[in-house]
């Protein structure tokens, strides 16, 4: 299991008020726990035993570095998804969710390895699926109890604010309470990044993370390697107040559905470009690059480092000196080749064939499609991204007043959109379009958030200026390409968000 910081000890904790898990709508959170609450009594005749609950999240910045090893900045949203629970003695899991459009389902819960998860198709309830059964085998679970489950959930689907890993971590949570057996929120985070992995989806941890061990008023800085490791960072006080507007551009890119080209092939990317400048650097024969499966930019950048004592050093200054080092190797590792390398070309860098290649990045579990593969650039991208995460946190940490938060903060913002489309390219028009307005209309920072191909911005502005941006981006950008849209649906796409609370479960006790 992951070692965990202290923070990270805990389990995840049970209120029987709503004002310990939201800070405001008070009134709103609780028609919508009042309306789960009496369709699940209609749908199974019975009061449930608890409601768990797991939010969204929006990346401030670091985006695609989760997965290298590298630190991210999100922080918990507002919208998040619902499940209410009763435990039967039935070896049935029966699933229905709150919304029409999504079909009922139910399967056998005898054993973990009875779950079978056909990801081929796009189903919310796979998610579901994917949580309970890692959450079975995490607790070696032989005789599971059967569950009642109604799911309501207000993220976004296919926006970038993680809706498909707040389904994950609530069906691993709901699943390990009905069991009785409740790990640590480090285990239970762990236990959420296996199972999501069961939709063919080769991620990180910053979705589940975030979503597991967010507190509320503070983003998160989340370091992967060498253990998980949550430091809470309140962002600077401004007057006015630093607020945060997420936009969807409403573009949707499922990324189960897109993986093979888009999200998996960055992550298989990212990995051939470690095992590659590993030998570059004269390093890929060390033991600790030989036993790491996957070899990660990170973990290649401290055995480069290994030796360097840096007792006594401001941790943040380290982070920047090594990781613009790494910068400078990667240019020299990969620069012979800016329009990319072929299967054939990566595979003799390392004296391997291709398919054995192949078998090194899992591509039997997270199949790809290229012809070409383009390291310079995602190892660019990663090692520059990773260096605004870190340079985004020593900003807010740093209590100096000469500075320009906004500007300063805003600044990394944008040139990691720039560093997304260009160097990763994960961006899509409509985010170009959208950022471009946004930053036109009074944002000081806009960048796409999520994986990206489409889904959510996210908007750094002054609160007192939130009204007119969000108008400036109707007007210029719903109005022209969702002329039909409605006001609900237009509420759900662009909305000022604060960082919330993680995940919690309700009683009704």
């Amino acid at each position: 299991m992951l070692a965990p910081a202290d923070s990270t000890l805990a389990i995840v904790p049970t209120f029987n008020a709503l004002s310990d898990i939201y800070t405001s709508d008070l009134l709103k959170h609780a028609a919508r726990f009042q309306l789960l609450t009496e369709a699940f009594i209609a749908t199974y005749g019975f009061k449930p035993s608890f409601i768990v609950r797991a939010p969204g999240r929006v990346n401030i910045i670091g985006e695609h570095i989760d997965y290298c090893g590298f630190p991210v900045f999100p922080m918990a949203i507002v919208p998040d998804s619902l499940i209410a629970v009763r435990a039967t003695r039935e070896h049935r899991i029966r699933l229905a969710n709150i919304n029409p459009k999504y079909p009922s389902r139910e399967f056998s819960c005898e054993s973990g390895s009875s779950v079978t998860i056909n990801n081929t198709t796009h189903e919310w309830t796979n998610y579901f699926k994917c949580g309970y059964k890692g959450a079975i085998e995490a607790i070696d679970c032989t005789n599971p109890q059967g569950m009642e489950c109604l799911m309501d959930g207000s993220v976004p689907s296919s926006a970038g604010l993680s809706s498909s890993s707040a389904i994950v971590c609530c069906a691993v949570l709901a699943t390990m309470k009905v069991n009785g057996r409740l790990l640590p929120k480090s285990d239970a985070v762990e236990t959420a990044v296996a199972s999501e992995r069961y939709i063919g989806t080769n991620g990180g941890g910053m979705d589940q993370t975030t979503s597991i061990m967010s507190q509320s008023q503070s983003a998160v800085f989340i370091e992967f390697d060498p253990e998980l490791k949550i430091t809470p960072v309140k962002f600077p006080s401004t007057d006015p107040q630093i607020t945060f507007v997420i936009a969807n551009t409403l573009v949707v890119s499922d990324k189960a559905v897109t993986a093979p080209v888009c999200y998996n092939l960055r992550v298989v990317e990212t990995r051939i470009g470690a095992l590659i400048l590993a030998k570059h650097l004269g390093i890929a024969n060390r033991a600790a690059c030989k036993a790491i499966d996957p070899l990660t930019f990170k973990v290649v950048m401290d055995e480069y480092f290994a030796t360097q004592d840096t007792a006594g050093s401001d941790d943040m200054q380290v982070w920047i000196d090594h990781l613009g080092a790494m910068l400078q190797a990667s240019t020299e590792a990969f620069g012979a080749h800016p329009d990319g390398y072929t299967r054939e070309q990566m595979a003799a860098v390392l004296n391997i064939t291709p398919d054995a290649l192949s078998t090194v990045v899992h591509e039997d579990r997270f199949p790809v499609r290229a012809q070409r593969f383009k390291l310079l650039q995602r190892a660019q991208h990663a090692f520059s991204e990773a260096l605004r995460v870190v340079k985004f946190r020593q900003i807010c940490e740093s209590g100096d007043t000469r500075i320009n938060y906004c500007s300063a903060l805003g600044d990394l913002m944008n040139c990691s959109q720039d560093s997304c489309r260009d160097l990763f390219e994960c961006s899509c028009p409509e985010i170009d379009e959208l950022c471009a307005l946004a930053r036109r209309s009074g944002s000081f920072g806009s960048r796409l958030t999520g994986a990206g191909w489409g889904g959510c911005t996210v908007h750094l502005v002054l609160k007192d200026r939130v009204g007119s941006f969000i108008t400036a981006l109707k007007q210029g950008f719903y109005a022209k390409h969702v002329p039909n849209i409605n006001d609900e649906a237009l509420s759900d796409a662009i909305f000022v968000t604060t960082p919330g609370n993680g995940a919690a479960f309700y009683t009704f006790d």
